[in-house]
């Protein structure tokens, strides 16, 4: 058993062999969604979770995790000789789980049962495979014999650069969550427009408002050419558009010569706010802190 520990939430989408093959331990969201609760990893998978919202008129709301989970999860990786525990959670902007993850660690340290166990507890500021591609980077990290330290940079530095796009190709979902004004998804549904959404840190808005799905796919590509840093990866978290997704990868591979790095079904985080059909996109930009 190794002497790290990383620690993430099932926001992050990644797949179960990656969670399973890296030792990652992932805490689930309970997600409330027609008067039903439904354990996120555990009672459903990613795509399955698509396919349920697509013929439901409920938005999914999913509940933080709480710093009594935390605490116990905690002591459970101490008791099993963690010296080291990394916590990568979502984005703090949209939910408290962060916050609760922190003060978990303060109390343990403060009433002697943190012991000398080192807590990195960070923020990824995004969402999804934003961050679950980094996490399993860095277990990969760790593997190979990388420091801690290191590897917590590297982290760190992903996430003062990642930012996420969607493009939507339906605006039901997006008008209830109010990511779009509802007389603007309105007007946008009887124009036939496929925004494009840009999600960095806690700043949601429409960077492009191209009409006709073709068109859609073609100005993304174009758009995350002039915000990616040249050649690095880019990710895809993927939706029920599978075919427009496939377009927009080799497209982008074409233009970019960057690789694809991961791609995966979302979970409920990114479906409450996208719906189940559009192309999400996870690039390396410039960095902002």
């Amino acid at each position: 058993m190794n002497d790290y520990r990383i620690i993430t939430d099932s926001g992050c989408d990644i797949t179960t062999e990656d969670e399973e093959r890296y030792g990652i331990d992932i805490m689930s969201f309970d997600i409330i969604l027609g008067g039903e609760t439904i354990r996120e990893r555990i009672d459903i998978t990613g795509h399955d979770f698509l396919e349920k919202i697509a013929g439901c008129e409920e938005l999914p709301k999913t509940s933080q995790i709480t710093s009594f989970r935390f605490e116990e999860k905690y002591e459970q990786c101490i008791k099993e000789g963690a010296k080291d525990i990394i916590v990568v959670l979502i984005n703090s902007a949209g939910s408290h789980t962060y916050a609760n993850a922190v003060q978990a660690a303060d109390d343990m340290r403060a009433d002697g049962r943190a012991g000398d166990t080192r807590f990195y507890i960070l923020d990824s500021h995004t969402y999804s495979l934003g961050y679950g591609y980094p996490v399993v980077e860095a277990a990969k990290k760790l593997e190979a014999g990388q420091s801690v330290e290191r590897v917590v940079a590297y982290l760190e530095d992903w996430f003062d650069c990642c930012e996420l796009y969607l493009m939507l190709f339906n605006l039901r979902h997006a008008k209830k969550s109010g990511r779009i004004k509802a007389a603007a998804a309105v007007m946008g549904e009887l124009m036939n427009i496929k925004p494009i959404v840009q999600m960095i840190d806690d700043d949601t808005k429409v960077v492009a408002k191209p009409r006709g799905e073709k068109k859609a796919v073609n100005e993304l590509v174009d758009y995350l050419t002039t915000r990616a840093i040249p050649k690095t990866p880019f990710i895809v978290g993927r939706s029920l558009a599978t075919e427009l997704e496939d377009e927009f990868i080799e497209k982008y591979k074409a233009k970019s010569g960057s690789q694809l790095a991961m791609i995966n079904s979302v979970g409920s985080v990114v479906a409450a706010n996208a719906g189940t059909s559009f192309i999400g996109v996870f690039v390396k930009g410039e960095k902002r802190r």
